[in-house]
């Protein structure tokens, strides 16, 4: 199974809060946590790469790794690895293994149990399964599957995603999520050094302690 970078993925949004979108990721980073997923894909080509750019270097000044969100040229320019949308098959993963090489991180967004196991079977390193509670920002995929929609596929991590917060951690870990990932929370957080630090503090609260503050 391939090992993640960190149990926590902080997905990014630029509209989550005024503060630049590059010093709100490098909060994160000094709060421990390690995996950035690149999404914004509302900007138009250039102006995503510079953005990304921007962040990346805060990924690569903390030894961190960048997930950049659907597009695996964007993410080779990055020094990145990808996640894919819902639905991608065996197709496009081995598109973007060729483009990213053998080592890179290749996700696929999965919204029930069944597409976790095609994501496995298509050669996806991990998922993310969402939503798994109630949330605006994730309409139009069906009821929230709850803690006990966290189906795993043999080989491949899932990543609880919708909805989560410093209250469910928890709850995901013990239901076999090997990692989760949040935007809000992070994003919109007055001091997301702060915020990263008592996730993975809450995801770590049965072993070892996160790494301390920067």
């Amino acid at each position: 199974m391939r090992t993640l970078p960190s149990p926590l993925l902080a997905v990014t949004d630029r509209h989550g809060h005024e503060r630049p979108l590059a010093e709100t990721v490098q909060a994160i980073l000094e709060g421990g946590g390690r995996w950035i997923w690149f999404r914004d894909r509302d900007l138009d080509p250039l102006a995503r790469r510079g953005l990304g750019e921007a962040v990346a270097a805060r990924v690569r000044a903390f030894g961190g790794v960048l997930t950049v969100g659907g597009d695996a040229a964007l993410a080779q320019t990055l020094g990145g690895g990808v996640h894919l949308g819902g639905g991608s098959g065996s197709e496009a993963i081995l598109t973007a293994r060729a483009t990213l090489g053998e080592g890179a991180l290749i996700g696929v967004s999965a919204h029930t149990p069944h597409e976790v196991s095609a994501a496995a079977e298509a050669g996806a390193d991990y998922v993310t399964l969402s939503p798994i509670y109630a949330t605006a920002s994730k309409p139009g995929y069906g009821p929230a599957l709850g803690p006990e929609g966290l189906a795993t596929a043999p080989g491949l991590p899932v990543v609880a995603l919708g909805g989560i917060d410093l209250t469910r951690i928890t709850e995901c870990r013990a239901a076999g999520a090997a990692g989760v990932a949040i935007m809000g929370g992070l994003m919109r957080a007055g001091d997301p050094a702060d915020a990263a630090y008592r996730m993975l503090t809450a995801w770590e609260a049965a072993g070892p302690s996160p790494e301390p503050r920067a």
